[in-house]
């Protein structure tokens, strides 16, 4: 068991620095110490941060080694400098940053053939590197962003995901009402903010089967959406007048069709592809146009989980095993979302698709602890953005990697955000005579 515990962090090491590869080796040094949005740091902050968070967790604190650089610790602390003060900070170069990152890499290979997984909530089940692996593959989904926002020629490629088939698919599904076990208590890497597991009741509702679709959110459009204050949180609205949007981002109408541009590609919206870049303004007003509303959390969670059958949570929808490409659209595999409707062996118990991958889906609740929430190992994680600013996201996008996405994942940002990989579906309730049990 221990021995596969160490292949399985050696295994989540190499798959995200071989990612951080490509996303720092596909452009210049000019592009990589570039501010591509005042809302993203330069590529290479991230890349050198990436490695100073490894040498602190992994060298220092698990493998109690001598720190290395020191130094450079304040300028990479992600809560001692705002994205857009970051280009001004003392930055290793691109070589440099590139050197520091392998140097720590190295050293920590040997921690992890030398530490006994035991013994210490840090070491238990190589969680302090499985953390360290997926805070990694958070900041490649965040260089992916980055990539998405810089101007100029595509510099990254890959194959097109699989087709859908959401027209044979029935438009909603009903999910029954009651208790489920939300949460985790034995997720070996699950982060603080996704335990402890705990009972929660939801009434029945009615969930979307696929993401809200680009061609559905048009209608949303053509209807005059963004210019009925009545669908519209008061903020929201007023966001969306003050900053002249009037469609998701990256979009824009030409010789009266709309195009989108998508990592230095400019092409045509794609209708049945989920709706990519919406805030949780627009995702709420949409919900209100069609008569509906975003499901909670929890009634999100219960839809990707819950087995009525078995009456248990699984670990993903189609059950516990990790996901494969037969299941998701994971790991920058695909550039892009899959058609609503994809990967038909990823649906749930109730047969809802794409709960996890392609897109990011807004929830209405706002982001908080479970009961019973501890903070571990550091404050900074999830705690100190617990609270009404910040509204959850959860199924992880096609930029996420499998280590950092699972059932019980819990992503959260600012209701404003539109450049992450966002989208979302609807729900309703149901009937009082619906889905009792």
């Amino acid at each position: 068991m221990t021995e596969d515990l160490r292949s399985r962090a050696l295994d989540a090491l190499t798959t995200a620095r071989a990612r951080t590869a490509i996303l720092t080796g596909c452009v210049d040094d000019h592009e990589l110490t570039a501010q591509h949005s005042p809302l993203m740091s330069p590529l290479v902050w991230d890349l050198a941060h990436i490695g100073n968070q490894e040498e602190q967790w992994l060298l220092r604190t698990v493998g109690g080694r001598t720190a290395l650089r020191p130094e450079i610790d304040s300028v990479y602390d992600a809560f001692a400098h705002p994205r857009a003060d970051r280009p001004s900070l003392p930055l290793l170069a691109p070589a440099e940053a590139r050197g520091y990152a392998s140097d720590v890499r190295g050293r920590v290979l040997d921690i992890l053939d030398a530490t006994p997984l035991e013994g210490g909530p840090l070491t238990d089940s190589a969680f302090a590197f499985g953390m360290i692996a997926q805070h990694e593959q958070q900041h490649d989904e965040t260089m992916l962003i980055t990539h998405q926002l810089r101007k100029g020629p595509a510099a990254l490629t890959a194959p097109e995901p699989p087709r859908g088939g959401a027209g044979e698919l029935p438009a909603e599904v009903l999910v029954p009402g009651g208790p489920f076990t939300m949460g985790t208590s034995a997720e070996p890497w699950a982060l603080d903010n996704e335990r402890p597991a705990h009972q929660r009741a939801v009434p029945a509702f009615h969930l979307d089967t696929v993401p809200v679709t680009c061609g559905a959110y048009l209608s949303f459009m053509a209807d005059g959406g963004y210019h009925e204050p009545r669908w519209w949180a008061a903020e929201g609205f007023e966001q969306i007048r003050r900053n002249g949007i009037d469609a998701p981002l990256f979009w824009r109408r030409e010789s009266g069709q709309w195009l989108r541009r998508r990592f230095g590609v400019t092409e045509p919206v794609p209708l049945d592809e989920p709706v990519l870049h919406v805030s949780w303004y627009e995702a709420d007003a949409y919900a209100r146009w069609a008569g509906r509303r975003l499901p909670t959390e929890a009634e999100w969670e219960k839809a990707a989980r819950h087995d009525p059958v078995s009456g248990r949570s699984r670990r993903f929808p189609w059950g516990d095993e990790d996901p494969t490409p037969a299941h998701a659209n994971l790991g920058q595999r695909h550039l892009r979302p899959a058609p609503a409707g994809a990967y038909p062996q990823g649906g749930s118990p109730l047969g809802i698709r794409q709960l996890i991958g392609d897109v990011w889906e807004w929830t209405s609740s706002d982001f908080g602890p479970y009961p019973g929430f501890a903070a571990f190992p550091y404050r900074e994680y999830s705690e100190v953005f617990f609270g009404s600013s910040y509204k959850v996201l959860r199924g992880g996008s096609f930029g996420v990697d499998q280590v950092a996405c699972r059932g019980t994942f819990r992503n959260w940002d600012l209701p404003v955000r539109r450049q992450i990989f966002s989208g979302f579906r609807t729900a309703r309730d149901a009937g009082p005579d619906e889905g009792i049990g």
